[in-house]
């Protein structure tokens, strides 16, 4: 049985409408989210199938394999060997687990943590977490965003373990693992909600830089390229046009998802009461704003530049 989920993990084997799940082979650079467990690692496979279950109800017939990898006898130093494999999966979806006895290492953590937009205790509590757990995406969806809805939902499901945060290395960014539970509000739909996330809360980040010498605050996304958008960058004044220019990024990216269109340097745009915008390309001094895919300047101009 061990040997068929492993196999099944790794790609091999052809999946089948109501057979066993098989991650997609084609899926060589998946997205994933991290999860941080306050507690030792102990997951169990009719545990998780029940909180996935619950969950959605487009998740009634979800399952969680889990593989229990015996200890290396003879570790290697500095090189986390994972504790648990396994794959969660329902219909088109297959998200790979991967869970580890100890810690996340701190630096990825703390490219996460540090940015985050909440309490600096609970940064902290972040910081001395005691174990950890990788999903990939390893299914048969090709929405990005939908392979990020599903990743959420288990991160969701699983996060009920012991875990306090869910992250996205890519996206340099990190949540409270409790904002990816069902809740009244969302009326049973939390799929829906997952899908009205703005883009730059975790399926991409949104982060604040003081550069030295500069004047004034950065803020930039992360992780856009993933979603097959670019990511967009503004010098601000000040600390205080944060929310103002997340709403501002968060617009302009579902723009570009809804509408399939492309924006390129030198396009001006009205994005608020009187704030208006012209995009350019980053230049070559501007190495804080490097992206893994495209990075797009936001920079204000008077009303009357606009579509010149």
């Amino acid at each position: 049985m061990a040997d068929d989920l492993l196999d099944r993990f790794f790609g091999k084997g052809v999946p089948r409408l109501g057979g066993p799940p098989v991650a997609n082979p084609r899926l060589t650079d998946p997205i994933g989210l991290q999860l941080l467990l306050d507690v030792p690692l102990a997951l169990d496979a009719e545990e998780v199938t029940k909180a996935l279950r619950d969950y959605h109800a487009d998740m009634a017939r979800a399952t969680a394999e889990l593989y229990f990898v015996p200890p290396d006898p003879n570790p290697k130093a500095g090189e986390g060997e994972p504790s648990i494999m396994g794959l969660i999966a329902w219909e088109r979806h297959v998200i790979k687990v991967v869970g580890f006895t100890a810690p996340m290492p701190p630096d990825a953590v703390r490219a996460c943590v540090q940015p985050a937009h909440f309490d600096a205790g609970f940064k902290t509590r972040a910081y001395q977490h005691a174990s950890h757990v990788m999903l990939y995406y390893a299914g048969y969806e090709l929405d990005p965003l939908e392979q990020y809805v599903a990743l959420a939902a288990a991160a969701g499901s699983v996060a009920y373990f012991g875990a306090s945060f869910v992250l996205n290395e890519t996206a340099r960014t990190a949540v409270p693992a409790a904002v990816l539970h069902p809740h009244e509000e969302d009326g049973g739909d939390m799929l829906g909600a997952l899908r009205g996330f703005p883009l730059p809360f975790l399926f991409c980040g949104f982060v604040k830089l003081e550069v030295e010498g500069e004047p004034g605050v950065w803020m930039r996304t992360y992780g856009c390229h993933r979603l097959g958008l670019p990511d967009f960058a503004f010098h601000a004044p000040g600390h205080e046009l944060g929310s103002a220019t997340f709403e501002i990024f968060s617009n302009l990216l579902a723009y570009l998802r809804l509408s399939g269109k492309q924006f390129v340097p030198g396009d001006t745009m009205r994005v608020g009461d009187d704030v208006f915008m012209r995009l350019r390309a980053r230049t070559p001094h501007e190495w804080y704003l490097e992206s893994e895919g495209e990075m797009l300047v936001a920079e204000r101009i008077p009303a009357g530049e606009v579509n010149k």
